[in-house]
């Protein structure tokens, strides 16, 4: 029982000081990277719980224990489950940790039924607010330009993926500005960026009260967007991406001395556009990227350590 132990130890302990490590990080340097690296301590958590899991019901029942140990000799499966160890608080453990999976799961899955019926309802708004007219064809570049007072310009993801563009933006917009909102909306939908908000949510969603996840969506929420400023810039320069980001909110409130709304890292980001922060260098972009793909094999170095031990001085 000592390693599955190890394994929830490890877990609650990255899950706790993890978030705290990374704040003190200039991830705004790299915010590429610095997306790399919470995917992986995140993952590591996770592989920490389900390492856990499964090792404790081997513990605790002979049918999981034959599955898992099938191919071992009887000396490893003796580490991890030694004669006369306790099934209760295995089976506790075994169990609480699946109702945690389980529950993961049902978060995740709520997550893509909301998004799939938020889009198929932003659809139906557009294409009656901007609808195809027959004998039309759809814009080859997927842009879409509506009526509206307000400057906005989004993405809308999907089979058939579209850059919206309100005609108030279109006005305010030079034609610079206009390529580098485009740069940035696609830049967010080659790194597919929806899908790491929507997990970042449905973690921090049903588990509000494990620091590493509710971390998680609030800087994934903001380090996609500094990636696809930095993405829209090597195309298109910073001054216009920060143009760009004026023009559609200076009407929103975000500019005084209280921002105000959902978009309140807006100076900021024009900050950073404006005096970026000096970028590391190759060798240290590299260095973080491989010691964050070295987080997940903490967890399975813990797990299989033991038994490995054990063959080599058999």
């Amino acid at each position: 029982m000592m390693v599955p132990a190890a394994l929830l130890l490890l877990g609650a302990l990255t899950a706790v000081v993890a978030p705290r490590v990374l704040a003190r990080a200039d991830v705004d340097r790299e915010p590429v990277v610095a997306l790399w690296v919470w995917q992986c301590v995140v993952a590591a958590v996770l592989l920490c719980f389900a390492l856990s899991m499964t090792l404790s019901a081997a513990v605790a029942w002979q049918a999981v224990r034959g599955h898992v140990f099938a191919p071992a000799p009887s000396r490893v499966v003796d580490v991890y489950a030694p004669a006369g160890t306790p099934g209760t608080w295995a089976a506790a453990t075994a169990v609480a940790l699946a109702a945690g999976g389980l529950w993961t799961a049902a978060m995740l899955t709520r997550e893509v039924v909301r998004t799939r019926s938020r889009r198929r309802r932003d659809r139906a708004a557009l294409l009656e607010r901007a609808p195809v007219l027959p004998g039309e064809a759809a814009a080859a570049d997927g842009l879409v330009v509506l009526e509206a007072d307000r400057p906005d310009a989004w993405w809308l993801p999907g089979p058939e993926p579209r850059l919206v563009v309100t005609t108030a933006a279109l006005r305010r917009l030079g034609e610079r500005e206009l390529d580098a909102v485009r740069a940035h909306e696609k830049g967010h939908a080659r790194a597919r960026h929806d899908w790491l908000l929507h997990c970042s949510s449905a973690l921090a969603g049903g588990f509000p009260r494990v620091p590493v996840f509710a971390a998680f969506r609030d800087e994934i929420h903001r380090l996609v967007e500094l990636a696809a400023d930095d993405s829209a810039s090597r195309r298109h320069g910073r001054l216009a991406v920060a143009l760009a980001l004026v023009g559609l909110n200076e009407d929103r409130g975000v500019f005084g001395p209280t921002p105000s709304g959902g978009r309140a890292d807006v100076p900021d980001r024009v900050h950073r556009l404006i005096a970026p922060p000096r970028r590391l260098s190759p060798f240290r972009r590299l260095g973080l990227t491989a010691a964050g793909a070295l987080v997940p094999a903490v967890p399975l170095l813990v797990a299989f350590a033991p038994g490995l031990g054990v063959l080599h001085h058999g």
